[in-house]
């Protein structure tokens, strides 16, 4: 594949090599050999200085005010876990290739046994309920042995993950509290682009840190296949902002802070909240059935610009392009064509691309959806009952790769645009990796091109080679502009 200018990155760390990408905002850090560096001591703290009235300027938002009366509600989460690594052998990077230890610590390196490795991350939450309901990101404790929450008046408590989504990147957990101070919670949907916002959390652990900016974009499609409309603004966040609040001036919560897009791994002026809605959607079914539910078209979709638009006939560039429909899918048993354009769905209006998934994705499986399609220059209304996009069990104690089949992804087509920038006939991009591949090395974003030297074309197929094989698999995959086989022991 192509590589882009800013790229993608799955892991949340405090700082990056200096390419461009996407970052979790959660704050990792492994602890090895290295020694952790010393906590400087102030020689002298000075005396508080007594608090002076300032008035607010004309024409600026009273930010004061909306830090004041919600950051006893924004708070601290430090995680700890293990993760399994091999022994402390040589960088190989480092290495010579014609040192004569080299060829042999590369091919023991994978033969070597593993030890569990503890790590520690650090994030940002906010309490949603008095009885002590807290929202973070999922990918701030996920894997996570024991989450700790600390609240701003330094009383701290266990956390249990009630569950996380990894899907929305939205996590839900709870503290044994009475009578915690909350956020208000508000809507993004009266947002708009320009709009004053503020956000509170702990960027490298410096609790209650407030940041102000605008709004930038709506409904902005990240490139990791997340059906989240994510708001863009230019507030500045770094890791270990992940999962807390951003406000609107009137105090109240309209999304979470969860990816920056930057060369080094610090704030570079792009920054993505989840809308409160959908996170509060994953809240309430996570609290009431334990599991997330989405609706489903089985589709795949593409932006409509000027030139398809003069193509399709459309009066303007707006609207979500089928571009595949998958067989047997609510879209096929519906009627829904490759080539149409889904210029709304129940009266509402999608003017890009990104707004389709999020509306069907809150729908009930089995609820019917009208789509209002543009198809050979007329408009016309398909209904279309909205299957399960899949019911993943979120509880924090089970294999989130359990339905993910043996070999651990999620899966899905490649886009006839993506075949034709990748030259990739067929093959299925990852979008979730855990289990054996996870183990193995495969991650998000890779693409599958061959199980067992036998090109893979469609789910079925992966499923049915997969099926067929002994303990171990031969994964061709596509990373970047690079092809790898990768060994996957099946177990």
């Amino acid at each position: 594949m192509k590589r882009n200018s800013l790229q993608m990155t799955v892991a949340a760390i405090a700082v990056a090599a200096a390419v461009g990408g996407a970052y979790s905002l959660g704050q990792n850090t492994t602890f090895g050999n290295a020694h952790a560096a010393t906590q400087p001591t102030a020689a002298v703290v000075a005396a508080p200085a007594p608090a002076v009235s300032v008035a607010i300027p004309n024409g600026l938002p009273d930010m004061r005010s909306i830090v004041a009366g919600n950051a006893p509600a924004v708070v601290n989460i430090s995680v700890t876990g293990t993760r399994k690594t091999a022994a402390n052998l040589p960088d190989l990077q480092q290495m010579d290739p014609n040192d004569p230890f080299f060829q042999f610590f590369r091919h023991f390196r994978g033969q070597m046994p593993e030890s569990n490795q503890p790590t520690r991350g650090l994030g940002s939450g906010f309490i949603v309920t008095a009885d002590g309901t807290v929202l973070t990101n999922a990918h701030v404790v996920d894997g996570a042995d024991e989450v700790t929450v600390k609240l701003n008046d330094k009383r701290e408590f266990k956390a249990k993950v009630l569950g996380l989504d990894k899907a929305s990147d939205v996590a839900v957990l709870k503290i044994d509290a009475k009578n915690l101070p909350t956020v208000k919670l508000g809507t993004s949907l009266q947002t708009q682009v320009g709009d004053w916002v503020l956000a509170i959390g702990s960027p490298y652990g410096f609790e209650s840190s407030a940041s102000a900016g605008i709004v930038s974009a709506k409904s902005r499609n990240l490139p990791d296949g997340s059906y989240v409309p994510f708001i863009q603004t230019d507030v500045a966040v770094n890791p270990g902002n992940s999962g807390g609040p951003l406000f609107n001036m009137n105090g109240e919560v309209i999304g979470i802070n969860s990816q920056i897009y930057s060369r080094s791994g610090g704030y570079q002026g792009l920054s993505f909240a989840i809308p409160i809605e959908v996170a509060m959607n994953v809240e309430k079914q996570i609290v009431t059935n334990g599991k997330v539910q989405r609706g489903k078209l089985g589709v795949s979709i593409q932006e409509v610009n000027q030139s398809l638009a003069d193509t399709f006939g459309l009066a303007k560039p707006a609207g979500a392009l089928v571009a595949s429909v998958e067989k047997g899918s609510p879209a096929a048993k519906g009627g829904l064509e490759p080539g149409d354009v889904i210029l709304g769905i129940d009266g509402k209006t999608i003017e890009n691309s990104g707004e389709l998934p999020a509306a069907v994705a809150i729908k009930v499986p089995g609820e019917t959806a009208r789509l209002q399609v543009w198809r050979k220059g007329e408009t016309r209304n398909i209904d279309i009952k909205v299957g399960s996009f899949g019911d993943e069990k979120v509880a924090a104690s089970e294999d989130s790769s359990a339905n993910k089949g043996r070999l651990g992804v999620a899966v899905r087509p490649l886009t006839p645009e993506e075949q034709r920038q990748t030259e990739v006939k067929g093959g299925l991009l990852v979008e979730q990796s855990g289990g054996a591949a996870g183990r193995a090395g495969i991650r998000p974003g890779d693409i599958i091109v061959s199980v067992n030297g036998q090109p893979i074309g469609d789910i079925d197929q992966l499923r049915s080679i997969i099926a067929k094989s002994g303990k171990k698999a031969a994964i061709l995959i596509e990373r970047g502009d690079s092809r790898i086989f990768v060994p996957v022991d099946l177990g």
